[in-house]
């Protein structure tokens, strides 16, 4: 089962056996091969908030294990743009929503079927659809986006 990581809020998904290519040399501080070059990571924990610094630039970085995606979900809070991601491989059988609809907390706006058991996504948040990425019908994998909100 792969992770996603967002970087500055991008996606990057990994597998969890590349992890052996990172060792902590000191508290905060790992050692990281990757494509045959090495590299020093410094973790910086903040208030709800895990940074990375790696070549004198910081990064925003979020763990998300496929797992818990319904538990992150609802706890998304705060402002600015919501990613809601698959939470593991499947198949789109519905949108509830389009975009330009508001949303309420809780509302669903897409089933996803997977393992032949149909997962509705809900909003975390009040907000906007701004953007659907997939229609009914298409495939997709775990930590794929399909909807945002704003």
């Amino acid at each position: 089962m792969k992770w996603q990581i967002l970087i500055d809020g991008h996606p990057v998904e990994i597998d969890p056996q590349d992890l052996e290519a990172v060792k902590e040399v000191e508290p905060g501080v790992y050692s990281v091969l990757m494509d045959g070059r090495s590299f020093e990571v410094r973790t910086i924990a903040a208030q709800d908030v895990l940074s990375v610094e790696t070549g004198g630039r910081r990064f925003t970085v979020e763990v998300r294990d496929p797992r818990n995606a319904s538990r992150q979900s609802r706890a998304a809070t705060g402002s600015g743009r919501q990613r809601i991601s698959a939470p593991m491989p499947g198949k789109v059988v519905r949108l509830l929503i389009r975009e330009g609809d508001a949303v309420d907390i809780g509302q669903g706006l897409i089933v996803v079927e997977a393992m032949k058991m149909q997962n509705e996504m809900k909003a975390s948040r009040a907000g906007r659809v701004v953007e659907v990425c997939v229609r009914d019908g298409d495939t997709v994998t775990a930590g794929d986006t399909l909807v945002v909100i704003e």
